[in-house]
C-alpha cells in the first residue's frame, strides 16, 4: 500500500467512529451499528461481555467491517476491512476509549462487563475515491 493510499484509508477511519460491523451467525453474516476507534490499522469497539456478537466471534473470529459513506452517499468514499476480532478487556484500553454516554451501559471503566472487539485487518479495501477503481492492501496472517 502506499503511503498516499494508507494515508487516506487512515483518515476515513479517523474520520468515522460509526460503522458496520458484520459477524457469523449460524453460518450466516449478522451485521450491526458499532463505534470504532483505531490505532494505526487495529480498530476497537466497545461492547459487552455477554452479547451474542461476543458468542458469535469466540465461534468464529472472521469479521467485515465497513466505515464511511455517510455523508453525501453515493459520492462518499468508504473502507472495507476483513479481518479477525478478538476480545480484548485491557484496562488501559479501557480507560483510553472511555465516554460518560456508555455510562447506560456500564458502571465505568473498571466495569468487568466493559470489553472491547479488537478488529486485526487482513484486507483493507478503498472504495467509491473519485470514480478510482478499488484499491487494497492485503496484511494476510
Amino acid at each position: 500500500m502506499s503511503k498516499d493510499l494508507k494515508e487516506k484509508v487512515l483518515k476515513i477511519i479517523s474520520d468515522h467512529r460509526t460503522g458496520i460491523l458484520s459477524s457469523v451467525e449460524n453460518n450466516k453474516p449478522h451485521s450491526r451499528y458499532m463505534t470504532f476507534y483505531n490505532n494505526h490499522l487495529t480498530l476497537y469497539t466497545p461492547t459487552k461481555k455477554d452479547t451474542e456478537k461476543v458468542e458469535e466471534i469466540e465461534k468464529n473470529p472472521a469479521v467485515s467491517v465497513l466505515l464511511g459513506y455517510e455523508k453525501n452517499g453515493q459520492s462518499d468514499a468508504y473502507v472495507e476491512i476483513t479481518g479477525t476480532a478478538a476480545i480484548n478487556d485491557s484496562q488501559k484500553l479501557k480507560n483510553q476509549y472511555w465516554d460518560e454516554s456508555y455510562k447506560k451501559w456500564f458502571d465505568s471503566p473498571e466495569d468487568p462487563n466493559y470489553v472491547f472487539l479488537q478488529v486485526q485487518p487482513e484486507t483493507v479495501r478503498l472504495l467509491n475515491m473519485d470514480g478510482e477503481p478499488p484499491q487494497e492492501l492485503t496484511l494476510g496472517n
